[in-house]
């Protein structure tokens, strides 16, 4: 593998990550106190979103000072589904920020973010796949994931999905890109 090519698909993981809470950050940057204690009073009537923000809060250190008990927020909140904070528990994993470095369980949630129609996910999925990280190398199944992510609205997955393509036959392309019409919510291909 190129090592620019490396260095770029590591950076856009980074990206994609810390984008996630962008937005979410947008809304924190100028949290107040009094702001901040209504948030926390969504959290303890176990809103999803708001345990969601609140990770975000301590993550970036928003009127708290920083720590990784927004793992511990992201991780209430994804269990009750809300997407982004699975995402972002994957992001956590990923990175071995306030939990274990574990790249398996990074893909068990960028999965359950997936099924809920996150598309960053997919592409950090699937530059897993193309790297080896969390799930055996597959260029077919990076492919497809970086395409369906392209299809989503994130299009920096299609340039790393061209560049994955470069270096694959006619026959694999056709498969990856079966499998990405194929593809519905409920059948996230298992690791081949």
């Amino acid at each position: 593998m190129n090592r620019t090519f490396k260095a770029a698909v590591a950076a856009l993981v980074l990206a994609v990550g810390f984008a996630g809470s962008a937005a979410a950050g947008d809304v924190t940057a100028n949290l107040t106190k009094g702001q901040y204690a209504a948030l926390l009073t969504l959290v303890e009537q176990g809103n999803a979103d708001a345990q969601a923000l609140l990770g975000v809060v301590y993550y970036e250190g928003r009127v708290v000072p920083q720590n990784y008990a927004a793992a511990m927020w992201y991780r209430k909140a994804a269990e009750q589904g809300n997407a982004e904070a699975q995402f972002q528990l994957g992001v956590l994993y990923h990175n071995g920020e306030g939990v274990p470095q574990d790249d398996a369980a990074a893909v068990v949630w960028y999965r359950k973010a997936i099924e809920r129609g996150h598309t960053r996910a997919k592409s950090v999925l699937g530059l897993m796949y193309y790297q080896g990280t969390g799930v055996p190398q597959d260029y077919v199944l990076a492919h497809m994931w970086l395409n369906l992510a392209g299809a989503g609205g994130y299009k920096p997955a299609l340039e790393f999905r061209d560049r994955i393509a470069a270096g694959m036959t006619p026959t694999q392309i056709a498969e990856a890109q079966k499998l990405a019409r194929e593809w519905k919510p409920t059948s996230t291909p298992a690791p081949r």
